[in-house]
């Protein structure tokens, strides 16, 4: 082939890339816009989402041009401008991490403190705290006390007018990692910014995220613009650059330990997984992906523990058992203490004691048949429905727990599992509607299985092998 034929084709071959790349912005646009002003915002999110699957599907059905991963991951960043232009929507999360940062910055422990605390009015300002100046007492001294009593609970943690940080009364639940992420943004942000140093953070990581599974798709002879379903996301844009959620760097760590996993480094893997527990806690449910009992089986999972752990010293040696914070409140109003408004398809059917029972019976085996599967199958596939299974056995309020699980789909090939944090945000919109909550979830449940099944289907040796569906893996997969 001639030099201006061979151009010629290069330029052909961009195209869908591009035009694909223009309406995953225009989907995340879209997301943004009608969330702000609640306009349809999950349906906008649902409709987005199957968009940039399906512009996924066709641009993996043409040859992948040299350029691919740049043109992914370009793109990925301008998804990620419109969340920068607005205030978080989906919640005020980010403006505890801003506090959280700025208090660590100014030598103090956000465990030792409330928000609210006058100990600390030094650092309020008009972004976090509208209605309180640095002169106003707000009659909130001395260590936090968190009360045993559910209504006491719910009393303290209720919001205040004259703050913008959620839940003032109460210690943060964040743990260290995540603190060292807030305190590291907030040294390099000045507080006239409020949280668009953490929203610009997050965004960048969503962008390095997507630039980290491209690579990694292209190094296992996958097409690499099967990035753009995490990329391009409406979801990933709503939580990252807009929301800032701090899921975002869990998800980031738990891509790079799956992808170390795969590389045979168990301790590197270990640090990663630790590190993204000491994130959010969810990770430590992927332990058992990384478990086997044979004799080296158990080196991840212990340097995780041990990572974890380690990351708590320094805090327990500065304030003891404060550090514990305000996670057994939160734990407890979420629900998670006594299963009354978790598990929401087996709400349908069991009172919340029985679903109680389930669901843990059912976590443990999962475990167990992670363990077994622990090496028969690549670790990004058990990761990814351990994750997704676990979503679906206990319902998290926040929908944003399932950004985590999108990363995990791409690099596993399971893009079904895009449902679950889907059916999320739509069970969200109809909270305090147990069975509407609980029938989203299942026909999310119901699409896993369906594809599921479908694929084992296919693969059963001595019958005809059907064409791929896109969830299933990417070129050359």
């Amino acid at each position: 082939m001639s030099a201006p034929s061979e151009a010629l084709a290069t330029r052909r071959r961009g195209v869908p890339l591009v035009v694909g790349g223009l309406l995953g912005a225009a989907a995340s646009a879209a997301g943004i816009a009608t969330a702000a002003a609640d306009w349809w915002p999950n349906l906008t999110l649902v409709v987005g989402t199957l968009l940039v699957l399906g512009v996924a599907w066709a641009m993996t059905r043409r040859p992948v041009g040299r350029r691919a991963v740049l043109g992914v991951v370009g793109f990925a960043a301008v998804c990620q401008l419109p969340g920068l232009m607005a205030a978080p929507i989906t919640s005020t999360d980010a403006y505890r991490y801003v506090w959280d940062g700025r208090v660590q910055v100014a030598g103090t422990s956000p465990y030792a403190h409330v928000p609210l605390d006058d100990a600390l009015a030094r650092l309020r300002d008009p972004v976090l705290f509208p209605g309180l100046s640095p002169q106003d007492r707000s009659g909130v001294t001395g260590p936090p006390r968190i009360p045993r009593d559910p209504e006491a609970v719910a009393a303290l943690s209720a919001d205040d007018p004259r703050t913008r940080i959620n839940r003032p009364s109460v210690p943060t639940i964040y743990p260290p990692v995540a603190q060292a992420y807030f305190t590291a943004v907030a040294f390099l942000t000045p507080w006239s910014a409020g949280t668009f140093g953490l929203q610009l953070a997050a965004a960048a990581l969503a962008v390095a995220i997507t630039a980290l599974l491209a690579v990694e798709l292209r190094r296992r002879d996958r097409d690499p613009r099967w990035a753009a379903v995490w990329g391009w996301s409406p979801i990933v844009a709503l939580e990252a650059g807009n929301a800032a959620h701090v899921d975002v760097l869990a998800a980031g760590l738990i891509a790079a330990a799956v992808i170390a996993a795969a590389r045979r480094s168990p301790v590197i893997t270990g640090l990663l997984l630790g590190a993204a527990a000491s994130v959010k806690l969810l990770p430590l449910l992927l332990l058992p992906a990384f478990t086997s009992l044979r004799r080296r089986g158990t080196i991840t999972p212990l340097v995780a523990v041990g990572t974890f752990t380690a990351t708590y010293l320094p805090h327990v040696l500065a304030v003891g058992a404060l550090v514990v914070g305000f996670l057994p409140g939160y734990l407890g109003q979420e629900g998670f203490s006594d299963g009354s408004s978790r598990s929401a398809i087996l709400a349908l059917v069991l009172p919340p004691t029985a679903r109680q029972f389930v669901t843990v019976l059912a976590a443990v085996a999962l475990a167990l048949l992670a363990i077994r599967r622990h090496g028969r199958e690549p670790v990004a596939i058990t990761c990814c429905w351990l994750y997704g299974a676990a979503l679906l056995l206990t319902t998290p309020t926040y929908p944003w727990y399932g950004v985590p699980l999108v990363a995990l789909a791409v690099l596993a090939g399971r893009l079904e599992w895009i449902a679950v944090p889907l059916a999320s945000y739509l069970a969200y919109a109809s909270f305090g509607h147990d069975l509407r909550q609980g029938l989203i979830h299942l026909a999310a449940a119901v699409v896993v299985v369906t594809v599921t099944a479908r694929r084992s289907r296919g693969s059963r040796p001595g019958r005809a092998r059907p064409a791929r569906l896109p969830s299933s893996v990417g070129r050359g997969g």
